[in-house]
């Protein structure tokens, strides 16, 4: 399918009443967890049109032009708000929280194992460890506070279990920076997965900011703020990806075509009938955003949609399912790295006064301080043991005891 080929439905409203714009909420008891999963990528998405066109209008004189973007803003705020709202009112905040880091790994495993620009699959797999091991860190302080088990809400699609352990995650910005993509004509899938990351892990990155200040207890709200950093240079790295050369016109038309091809995902994935109307409706208005963005691009620049995609035929649809074996084998290969500038390192191989071991020791110091360390030891002092939900032992050995937090596998030296 392209869909700047696809004439868009004239009778498909750019706006809608308030009550097309409730849907009504899906029961979490009954949920597929990849519906869940489908439903916060969305949100993610339409967050990053919206705040791209609020942006995109704050550096244009003309008015004329600012009231068609702002046309364009106000459809997919309506698309947003409805969006957000099918989460229902009795899954907490933490429920949901699980299903943001179930989103991060399969999302960033399915992407890796796709894209073709070897820059992005190396970003995409290294951040992978990092939102696993976020997923592990979480589901333990579920399970201390409520004794729920995330296995039964990521459907054990997912595993449970250490990453890359989060002490290790905080790096100097100097090294969140990679190179963004150049290429005359880059892969579509290429565009289309750094578009999609970036705007799934700003997601996430907001959704911490918010839920720690609202968090009842320092624990909560200490292991909110920690991971919330980290999601913070997982933004910087993958925005960086994406080509500085496009103009804010050019760039507002490839929003519009990610947001068509995740819609049509969707709606081709979704196993909820229900909710694949509510895709199917929304590809639909997705369609005539992507070609009011293009008449806008063709009035204003004097440019064709092949200008800025050249193959614009959809790839295969983005599927949301389970990514064992392949988070596995990224994790047997690529635990112990981290990022030096715009490349990647083993941390057992630098130099201990370097710019990753000079910012550890700035944030890190004193480890106590460090929640996702300290609230897993206390996990473990309580239980005995760390949760977790595994297929098999740990393909990291140095990760596989339960009876102890790690502080040192992708931090300094050999794993002790």
């Amino acid at each position: 399918m392209n869909p700047f080929t696809e004439k868009p439905d004239k009778n498909t409203p750019l706006f809608v009443d308030w009550e097309a714009l409730w849907v009504e909420p899906y029961d979490k008891h009954e949920v597929d967890p990849y519906t869940r999963t489908r439903i916060i990528l969305m949100t993610g998405t339409e967050f990053e049109n919206v705040w791209f066109g609020h942006q995109f209008s704050r550096c244009v004189r003309d008015n004329d032009l600012r009231r068609r973007l702002a046309v364009l803003r106000r459809s997919e705020q309506q698309q947003q708000k409805l969006l957000t709202h099918l989460k229902p009112a009795d899954e907490t905040a933490l429920e949901h929280t699980i299903g943001y880091e179930q989103l991060a790994t399969d999302l960033t495993a399915h992407l890796a194992a796709r894209v073709e620009s070897p820059d992005v699959k190396n970003a995409l797999d290294f951040a992978l460890l990092e939102d696993f091991d976020h997923l592990y860190r979480y589901a333990d302080y579920l399970d201390a506070t409520t004794g729920e088990k995330a296995e039964d809400l990521v459907g054990r699609y997912t595993e449970i279990m250490p990453g890359r352990p989060t002490i290790a995650h905080h790096r100097h910005p100097d090294d969140t920076i990679r190179r963004p993509m150049l290429a005359k004509k880059p892969a579509t899938i290429d565009v289309l997965a750094a578009n999609v990351i970036t705007a799934a892990e700003q997601q996430t990155m907001n959704y911490y900011m918010n839920t720690a200040a609202l968090w009842p207890d320092e624990t909560g709200r200490r292991l909110y703020q920690e991971i919330g950093m980290v999601e913070e240079q997982h933004v910087t790295q993958y925005g960086s990806l994406l080509d500085p050369r496009m103009t804010p016109l050019q760039n507002l038309l490839v929003h519009q075509y990610v947001e068509c091809w995740l819609y049509w995902s969707c709606a081709e994935t979704e196993t909820d009938r229900r909710i694949r109307k509510v895709w199917q409706r929304l590809l639909a208005q997705e369609l005539l955003h992507l070609h009011l963005a293009h008449d806008l691009l063709r009035e204003y620049e004097g440019k064709e949609w092949q200008q800025v995609l050249p193959d614009a035929d959809f790839p295969a649809p983005l599927r949301l399912e389970s990514n064992i074996d392949y988070v596995r084998e990224v994790l047997a290969n690529t635990v112990y790295n981290t990022a030096v500038r715009e490349d990647y390192a083993d941390t057992r191989e630098l130099a201990q006064h370097d710019t990753f071991a000079e910012y550890q020791h700035t944030v890190n110091t004193p480890q106590k301080n460090v929640m996702s360390h300290a609230f897993l030891q206390q996990y473990i002092g309580e239980h005995g043991q760390d949760y977790r939900f595994e297929t098999e032992p740990h393909p990291v050995e140095a990760l596989q005891d339960r009876t102890k937090d790690n502080v040192s596998v992708g931090r300094m030296g050999k794993a002790k």
